[in-house]
């Protein structure tokens, strides 16, 4: 692999524009190396030399800051000034230069020291805001340990004029006696004595610091929301427990884990850039024969960048507390907590997935094969299966492709480096590439399209086709696995991402009690496509709890239970978005958050009336469907492509972002115009759109299915404008939220 590949494959996605333009500085470097050529053919050696004697005054000018025997085996020469904002800036002055490429090398030490100081800013600038937040840990660490040993002293350390003494059998070990003591600056004697009169001193010292916490909330809940709602108070006494010592420990382990990575991230960054200013440099002398880049690289390592041991100071001393305090001096065990987990593509994964593809293609072509040999559409009970059956079938239909979708978002995202387990805030290494969701995808398809000729064959066998409940129920079981399977508790089938998919559903469920972030409104953007899915699972219900499955017979639709629930159904995904965005209304303050719940209570309003036109046919409910469809139509898509995609902006270049990420702008362009086809897809609604060989529950299926592809597409573009306000913010890190909050004025009364 290629340097500039392998160089941009490391950087931080989010910090893609404070790293070296190693792209650029080889452009500048193919410009030179073409002009010598020119030059060379030419034989313009009289420019050469007049270009030295040119410059020989430049010498004496900087004699100071080199010795004259320096300025004689090299060809530059690195002046650093201090600017206003107390950051060094970098100039570089080319002692010999010929005029054959003169201009461009002088745009590529203008380019270069521009670059440097770049990156030399960026990274002093990060290195402080990890020093104070390495503060901000010390005094966590502070009331951890304080806590600690208030729980395991909770009556002879209640007030300061009792005698203080550490009870050391009390504590759990020997090891941990001491590490607790070490942090209070306590010496223990081997004979379990303490230091006298400084102990005695020193606990109700640290101690103090409890006067002065109050426990954070780790995560909002209903009864929090309900609470602030009603100006009711939300802070919790605190208690000395142990349940509340372990959620304190686990929480202050994820903050010095997510600590601990963005320190290596600034150490590689470091890295990184100086690896890219030394491979450039080398590249310059050997076009240009130079003999400039250790010189260069002699600045380089005195720069800050390099030269500053804040980063592996704090990592040690991150190691050191973690692996005493949340690996019981475990070392190895500490380790592999801190360091982040690759994900490795195992082979078995792709094989796999590779079988269960093939499994599906044959599957659906022996289905066609079946049906076609036995004339199933012709036969009596065609339209009381397309009835019954299909609605059941076409649920996993719905949610396969839905899959498909996404994982071919992830592929893209990958491709394109859209930082997606970040914006999703998925656990670090449990995050699922696009053939684990593959593999997902086409393992329930094959399951359900083994459903589907099990029941067609046990339909049309003479010594099976009496048992109808047992063909009735195959759907029913499948269904039944397949939840079994999401709720199981086991560590099977991607556990972590099962619950973190459950977890977040129930929040959009329960909205707008929860604080909204960005899975939850992601997610429920995505049950707003899979309205007919819910429907669908509606149906079973209303199939296998009031119809006569045994007997393939159903009265749902002439039930008004069912025609009611038709409505409510269809209009949950929505309104679940609109209370969420009235949920950001009222706490952002942003009024761009009103306006697009006004496009979902447009869109409830839009699907109930074609509800009320497919079930009552009449033009007054198709004038009011039209209206307000195509009202809801214009709003969506203008929200789409302008908002939620970020483009059509009249400021930039071809009305569309000034950063793209795909480099054929024609995509945009595609996609914009896809987005609206598909959105017209409620036409067929009221323009009554009948094709002879297609049946209605089919043509409803389609329509499922373009809109379906319609958010898959809508997905991509979506994450692309969040990844890219990622890196316009050089946002790289999540906010872990700390176990103990310090109440500051007290401690400015105090």
């Amino acid at each position: 692999m290629k340097f500039g590949n392998e160089y941009v494959a490391q950087m931080v996605p989010e910090w893609q524009q404070a790293y070296m333009d190693y792209d650029c500085l080889k452009t500048i470097l193919r410009e030179i190396q073409t002009s010598k050529k020119r030059s060379e053919r030419q034989g313009d050696l009289k420019h050469k030399l007049s270009g030295r004697r040119n410059f020989s005054g430049l010498t004496k000018r900087y004699s100071r800051a080199s010795s004259s025997r320096d300025i004689e085996n090299h060809d530059i020469l690195v002046h650093a000034t201090t600017g206003d904002d107390g950051f060094e800036k970098y100039e570089t002055t080319i002692l010999k230069v010929a005029e054959a490429g003169r201009e461009s090398e002088l745009v590529f030490f203008k380019t270069l020291d521009l670059e440097f100081d770049k990156v030399n800013h960026f990274y002093r600038s990060k290195v402080e805001e990890l020093v104070k937040e390495a503060v901000v840990l010390n005094r966590q660490m502070d009331a951890l340990i304080a806590f600690r040993i208030k729980l395991d002293q909770p009556s002879s350390l209640l007030s300061c004029s009792e005698t203080v003494s550490v009870d050391i059998n009390a504590l759990d070990s020997k090891k941990h006696r001491k590490t607790l003591a070490e942090e209070m600056g306590i010496k223990i004697e081997e004979n379990g004595s303490n230091g006298g009169d400084s102990t005695k001193e020193r606990v109700p010292e640290a101690l103090s610091v409890l006067d002065h916490i109050r426990l954070n909330k780790n995560q909002e809940t209903p009864l929090y929301t309900i609470r602030n709602v009603l100006k009711l108070s939300n802070q919790e006494e605190l208690k000395f427990t142990r349940e509340n010592l372990k959620k304190i420990e686990e929480r202050l382990k994820d903050v010095f884990i997510d600590f601990y990575r963005k320190l290596r991230h600034l150490k590689n960054y470091s890295f990184l850039n100086t690896l890219a200013i030394s491979k450039i440099m080398k590249k310059y002398d050997k076009i240009c024969s130079r003999n400039a880049a250790k010189l260069y690289m002699e600045m380089v390592d005195k720069s800050y960048l390099t030269s500053s041991d804040e980063i592996n100071k704090l990592m040690l001393r991150v190691e050191s507390i973690f692996v005493e305090h949340f690996a019981s001096s475990n070392r190895s065990k500490g380790m592999n907590l801190l360091r982040p987990k690759v994900t490795k593509e195992r082979h078995r994964i792709t094989f796999s997935t590779g079988f269960l593809v093939g499994c599906t293609v044959s599957l659906l072509t022996a289905l066609g094969m079946f049906v076609h040999a036995r004339n199933i559409m012709g036969a009596e009970g065609q339209k009381i299966y397309m009835e019954t059956m299909f609605p059941l079938y076409s649920l996993f239909a719905f949610v396969v492709l839905h899959m498909i979708m996404y994982a071919s978002n992830i592929y893209f995202w990958k491709r394109y480096r859209v930082n997606y387990p970040f914006i999703f805030e998925f656990k670090e290494g449990t995050e699922l590439g696009y053939r684990h969701v593959l593999l997902l995808s086409f393992g329930l398809g094959t399951l359900a399209l083994c459903a589907v000729l099990v029941n067609l064959d046990m339909e049309m066998d003479p010594n099976t086709n009496d048992y109808k409940t047992y063909t009735e129920l195959v759907p029913l079981f499948v269904v039944a696995l397949v939840i079994a399977i999401s709720v199981c508790p086991f560590n099977i089938f991607y556990r972590s991402s099962r619950f973190f998919f459950i977890m977040v559903l129930f929040r959009c469920i329960a909205a707008p009690l929860y604080k909204v972030n960005l899975p939850d409104f992601f997610l429920a953007d995505q049950l707003t496509s899979q309205v007919q899915a819910l429907r669908s699972l509606e149906f079973y219900i209303c199939y296998y709890g009031w119809g006569d499955f045994k007997q393939r017979q159903n009265t749902c639709k002439s039930s008004d239970v069912y025609s009611t629930f038709y409505f409510i159904v269809a209009v949950i995904p929505y309104w679940s978005r609109f209370l969420q965005c009235v949920r950001r209304l009222v706490e952002e303050k942003d009024s761009s958050q009103g306006f697009n719940a006004l496009k979902y209570l447009l869109t409830i309003v839009a699907v109930c009336l074609k509800t009320a036109y497919s079930l009552n046919r009449g033009n007054a409910w198709r004038i009011a469907t039209f209206v307000f469809s195509a009202l809801a139509t214009f709003y969506g898509t203008y929200w789409d492509i302008v908002y939620d995609w970020g483009l059509l902006h009249r400021p930039s270049k071809s009305w569309l972002r000034e950063r793209l990420l795909v480099p054929h702008k024609s995509v945009y362009y595609v996609a914009m115009v896809v987005n609206v086809v598909l959105r017209l897809a409620w036409l067929q609604t009221v323009l009554d759109f009948n094709i002879s060989f297609l049946h209605r529950e089919t043509m409803i299926a389609l329509i499922a299915i373009l809109e379906i592809i319609r958010r898959g597409i809508w997905n991509f573009f979506r994450l692309e404008n969040e990844h890219l306000n990622n890196v316009g913010k050089f946002r790289a890190f999540k906010s872990v939220p700390l176990p103990f909050n310090y109440n500051e004025d007290e401690d400015r009364d105090s």
